[in-house]
């Protein structure tokens, strides 16, 4: 359970090779929503394989703000966001 009232983007690596992205304030539990099937119509029949990144927002606003420019990327340049992500949490 999150410690504060954060909003966070979040993508999923889906079966098929494909990318889902969406918002929420409780990445674990959504996650495991969208594992179950009880998630999104799109994860029901592309099942998530893993979390691929999430970003903290201080308000649903801003977190929906990113979720639509991030929904019009495709599939490589999500792919792309999400190791420039994970380069950045790993440090120098």
């Amino acid at each position: 359970m999150p410690d504060d009232s954060a909003w966070y983007l979040y993508l999923l690596e889906c079966t098929g090779d494909s990318i889902y992205t969406g918002i929420t304030t409780d990445v674990a539990r959504r996650f495991a929503e969208h594992v179950s099937g009880k998630g999104a119509k799109y994860t029901r029949s592309r099942k998530p394989l893993r979390i691929m990144a999430q970003l903290r927002f201080e308000t649903k606003s801003e977190a929906l703000k990113a979720e639509i420019k991030i929904k019009r990327m495709s599939s490589a340049q999500k792919r792309a966001f999400c190791a420039q992500l994970v380069a950045a949490a790993a440090g120098p």
